[in-house]
């Protein structure tokens, strides 16, 4: 079966086409390369072009059996300043994509959702059926396509899972591919980075949050454990039902107990600096993973730890 993994050169895409191929897939990788990079599509094909490329696209799709949609902008922060930008490439582009899949009689879709859709939960640990407020423009534009795809989806026959990740960490355990943002604004690598004296030290926002140690709490699950759902996701899609599942690991970290196993690891100190809350940050973000454990047989089983250790392994490499 050949799979068209969209934003696959980039750091979550660029795990699942490995996780797809290390379980016999075919896999065609499509990124604009806009933040996409070249050397996490090593090894596979590449179609460099915009999903809004109809042409390219029905090309591509008419190869394939089902499609993983991960090419999305994804900077909260962006989000808020430049909204524009994020509809028009995560809302308006994405609906490009559904038709041309519709249109190619696709029948497995695979889309790459995120926690951002649920907004500041009423519950935690935070089921699939809790209500979706989302309070930025990044989990705005999330939530607009899962729409989209709920409706494509009765409409046209269209089977497909949203996945709402968590906070996704780690990198490969072979160490040839990891996470490369730029700017880097996940907690563990920018510590790596303040580590490394690429910053002056790492920015901790909000230190009153109604937590144990005051900061905020979230779950981070390894990117391969994502990757793994979602090789479970496409053979899910055989049954021809859709679906929504949450991606955690159903157990949460503060901020000050993810800098400490980054220095039990590193055998460095962070530096870290100490501000305000940034607006709109929950204190508390676990995801109740029951349902995809359930319909996948799937569980997160790499632990903080491993998420660090295999992050720093990747840091270390690409540093040089």
């Amino acid at each position: 079966m050949a799979v068209l993994v969209t934003g696959g050169a980039g750091y979550i895409g660029s795990h699942a086409a490995r996780a797809l191929r290390r379980k016999g897939y075919e896999v065609i990788i499509y990124d604009n390369m806009s933040t996409g990079h070249k050397v996490l599509a090593n090894g596979f094909e590449l179609v460099d072009a915009d999903l809004a490329d109809t042409p390219k696209l029905t090309a591509v799709l008419a190869r394939v059996d089902a499609v993983m949609h991960f090419a999305a902008h994804a900077y909260v922060g962006e989000s808020v300043t430049n909204p524009r930008k994020y509809f028009r490439n995560n809302v308006l582009t994405g609906i490009t994509l559904l038709n041309a899949v519709t249109d190619a009689k696709i029948r497995k879709f695979i889309f790459s959702s995120t926690c951002a859709v649920y907004g500041i939960p009423d519950k935690v640990p935070i089921t699939e059926d809790t209500s979706r407020h989302p309070v930025n423009p990044y989990g705005a534009t999330k939530l607009a396509f899962e729409y989209a795809l709920e409706s494509y989806g009765r409409a046209y026959e269209l089977p497909y899972v949203s996945f709402r990740y968590f906070n996704a960490a780690g990198a490969d355990e072979d160490g040839t591919i990891g996470e490369m943002h730029d700017p880097e604004t996940h907690l563990i690598p920018a510590a790596f980075e303040a580590v490394r004296g690429k910053r002056k030290a790492l920015e901790i926002f909000g230190t009153d949050y109604p937590t144990p140690d005051g900061t905020c709490i979230r779950d981070y699950i390894h990117v391969n454990d994502l990757a793994e759902a979602h090789v479970l996701g496409l053979e899910y899609l055989d049954k021809g039902e859709s679906t929504v599942m949450n991606l955690g690991t159903g157990r949460g970290y503060s901020v000050d107990e993810v800098i400490s196993t980054i220095e039990q690891v590193s055998g460095k100190k962070v530096p870290t600096t100490r501000s305000g809350r940034r607006p709109g940050d929950p204190a508390r973000l676990v995801a109740d993973p029951a349902h995809a454990e359930k319909l996948l047989n799937w569980k997160a089983k790499r632990s903080l730890e491993q998420i660090v250790s295999t992050a720093w392994k990747w840091s270390e490499k690409s540093a040089h």
